[in-house]
């Protein structure tokens, strides 16, 4: 990724804030004040920074996700489902055991949230290997499924049986650490530092890398060089799916110690618009997720303290996305008139 990209995406977002500061003063508000408290409201005090934080977590695993799957050529739309059915497995898992070293059971809710969302992530990957299946529609639809069986087990056989469709509270040897008190930032922060370092390490210092990153970028080539192409869909689409799964797992014990029925509120469709921004580059995903994360955060502060409606920030973020998106489509258009002219 070029320096002229980077330079790019700064511009694309001092525009989105001055457009917002614009919108701000047409309000009545007042947009210097009101960008104060945005920073307040994310980086001022535990609590804020430890909500920031906690946002952080989901939205870098699930960009994470729909990147890998991305570098087999597949778009991903599922990985809100596969967060929804690790987040249910963790629960289970870790209402279900009891007894266990808390090292030994966080381990074990995790990895069956990661299998979960991984076995769910199979389904479009082999229809889109195979079979040639539009993985947009399959993966669409397969999250409405997701959600609904979650909404059926937790009404259902793995209900709390209280007020609230949840499930039971998991044991208090599978929660996570709190890290920043009285805030909901957990240990899972450093879980998933180290997934996105192990999958970074994957996809570009071992043989399984290569291969996944070859099929992305030219399937027929891969082919010819020996590389069982539809078998690296499936897997880099598995991989995606227990990226996903960990960060409904990890959202589970560290931040409500349950499953809370339709507890995300598009979590992972953010993940993906920040996976897009970023063009799937691994390194720049945890920056692009911690700076969407400050700005959800500190909208609440925003928002207690001015009077600006927290609304706003996703207008800030969408026409961010926007002008990014602008920025590709008109590359595109100008490496298409240079070849014609040529």
């Amino acid at each position: 990724m070029n320096k002229k990209y980077y330079i790019s995406l700064l511009l694309s977002l001092i525009t989105a804030f001055v457009i917002g500061a614009v919108i701000i003063l047409a309000m009545g508000f007042n947009p210097i004040e009101g960008y104060a408290q945005l920073f307040k409201g994310a980086f001022m005090g535990n609590f804020n920074i430890g909500g920031t934080l906690q946002m952080f977590v989901p939205l870098m695993l699930t960009a994470l996700a729909f990147a890998i799957a991305s570098k087999v050529g597949i778009f991903n739309i599922g990985v809100e489902g596969e967060f929804y059915l690790g987040a249910i497995a963790a629960a289970w898992v870790g209402a279900s055991l009891s007894g266990l070293p808390s090292f030994l059971h966080i381990t074990i809710c995790l990895v069956v949230a990661a299998i979960v969302g991984s076995m769910w992530a199979f389904i479009p990957g082999y229809l889109k290997s195979y079979f040639d299946v539009n993985e947009v529609t399959t993966t669409i639809l397969l999250n409405y499924v997701a959600i609904y069986m979650t909404t059926y087990l937790v009404n259902g056989r793995l209900s709390a049986q209280s007020g609230v469709a949840k499930t039971k509270d998991i044991a208090k040897s599978a929660k996570l650490s709190l890290i920043l008190k009285p805030s909901k930032a957990n240990s899972g922060l450093f879980i998933s530092i180290l997934i996105l370092i192990f999958i970074y390490w994957i996809t570009f210092h071992t043989t399984l890398g290569y291969r996944l990153r070859a099929v992305g970028i030219n399937k027929k080539f891969a082919e010819y060089i020996g590389i069982k192409d539809k078998r690296m869909m499936v897997i880099g689409m598995m991989i995606s799916g227990a990226i996903g799964g960990a960060a409904g797992g990890i959202e589970v014990m560290g931040v409500y110690g349950y499953f809370l029925g339709n507890f995300s509120v598009g979590i992972a469709f953010d993940g993906m618009l920040i996976s897009l921004i970023a063009k799937n580059n691994i390194k720049l995903l945890p920056f692009i997720s911690l700076f969407i994360a400050s700005l959800k955060a500190g909208a609440l502060g925003m928002e207690r303290f001015t009077g600006i409606p927290k609304s706003l920030i996703d207008i800030i973020i969408a026409i961010f996305i926007l002008l990014v998106a602008m920025e590709g489509l008109y590359s595109n258009l100008k490496r298409k008139k240079e070849a014609v002219s040529v």
